[in-house]
């Protein structure tokens, strides 16, 4: 049994964790960004209390004239319990939160490498949207 619930200051710790081991980067002042109070965070944790996953986002508008959207901007699931429907109950849960916002699409960006990001995405129903993201090198 896997419950969702907004994230809380006392979670940081086991989310940088669970981030760090599976992206080899320690990042938890950016985690307690997160936690802005215009900013969705929902974490799932099992019936043991232990951290399934999490998600992060905050609907975002007018961004080069595009209407207001909810964007994604983190996603992670604890590999033991992946497969069992913990990413999809993370984004559907958000998905709520920003329909409750008024708005009608969810957007994020994902490295074209990432092969299970990407499936997941999609699996969710997410398609190629109408912007393109350039990018450059700064010098």
């Amino acid at each position: 049994m896997i419950a969702i619930r907004p994230a809380q200051a006392s979670d940081l710790a086991a989310i940088s964790a669970l981030d760090a081991r599976l992206t080899g980067s320690d990042k938890p002042e950016y985690w307690r960004e997160m936690l802005a109070p215009e900013r969705h965070f929902l974490v799932a944790e099992t019936g043991k209390g232990a951290l399934a996953g999490f998600i992060a986002g905050e609907v975002r508008a007018w961004e080069f004239g595009q209407p207001a959207a909810g964007w994604v901007f983190a996603i992670q699931v604890d590999p033991k319990t992946r497969l069992k429907g913990v990413g999809s109950a993370l984004f559907q849960a958000l998905a709520v939160r920003f329909r409750e916002r008024g708005v009608t699409r969810v957007r994020t960006l994902v490295d074209r490498k990432d092969h299970l990001i990407l499936s997941f995405f999609r699996a969710q129903g997410m398609v190629a949207g109408p912007s393109l993201q350039l990018d450059r090198e700064l010098p």
